[in-house]
């Protein structure tokens, strides 16, 4: 459970910024996404290192 105290003369704004925040960083929106299809392993496994080659690509433009 998130919990965030709203300090005294906080604006509501500023405290729902620090729960939006906050309950992002959780990852349950992603773990909820996740779990709305099955995904065979293997194209987890294709998509992990599909990403993984992406990035290595731009960190190598990066560099240059």
């Amino acid at each position: 459970m998130i919990i965030i105290n709203v300090k005294e003369n906080e604006s509501i704004d500023r405290a729902l910024k620090r729960f939006k925040k906050k309950f992002e960083r959780t990852g349950v929106l992603r773990e909820l996404r996740s779990r709305t299809a099955y995904e065979k392993p293997s194209v987890t496994r294709r998509n992990i290192k599909l990403k993984a080659a992406y990035r290595q690509k731009m960190y190598a433009k990066e560099n240059y």
